[in-house]
């Protein structure tokens, strides 16, 4: 047994009773934006479903449902790189969470980099073109050495 999730009943009960009543969309699933509980830089997004809620409020590590793999995820389990959870936060319709974490090895991207937002779009308005610039020039760990020749996750 775990957590209780109560049954969605009311937009009085969803937005503002004290009721834990995520609503998870068609396919089991709610996003998760992850941010450094010190410094508040966006970390990574993710998804979790019903189990991996529960599996994150009971160790208090973050676990995410990994969508390419179709398994839990326990962020750091394979890298050392785990996610302390400081604090969850959900949003005002319960359908979005925010998890401000530490992170052991200061790392969050399967990349290598601290962020999975290492990169800004760059906009040029006079020829409508738009290019991506790296923001992090030099990555925390060496993804090869710690996953080996592993399936990149990334959905193309």
């Amino acid at each position: 047994m775990g957590y209780e999730f109560k049954e969605r009943k009311s937009i009085e009960q969803v937005e503002e009773a004290n009721d834990l009543a995520p609503k998870f969309d068609a396919h089991g699933l709610i996003p998760v934006i992850t941010t450094d509980a010190t410094s508040g830089e966006v970390l990574m997004h993710g998804y979790m479903n019903a189990e991996a809620f529960q599996q994150t409020l009971k160790t208090g590590e973050a676990v995410y449902y990994s969508r390419s793999r179709k398994t839990l995820w326990h962020k750091g389990k394979t890298s050392g790189l785990i996610q302390t959870v400081r604090s969850i936060r959900i949003d005002d319709d319960q359908d979005c969470l925010w998890l401000q974490v530490d992170v052991a090895g200061s790392a969050s991207c399967h990349v290598g980099y601290r962020s999975c937002f290492y990169r800004e779009i760059a906009v040029n308005p006079d020829n409508e073109t738009a290019s991506l610039v790296f923001l992090e020039s030099e990555k925390v760990f060496d993804p090869k050495a710690v996953y080996g020749d592993a399936p990149n996750p990334t959905q193309l």
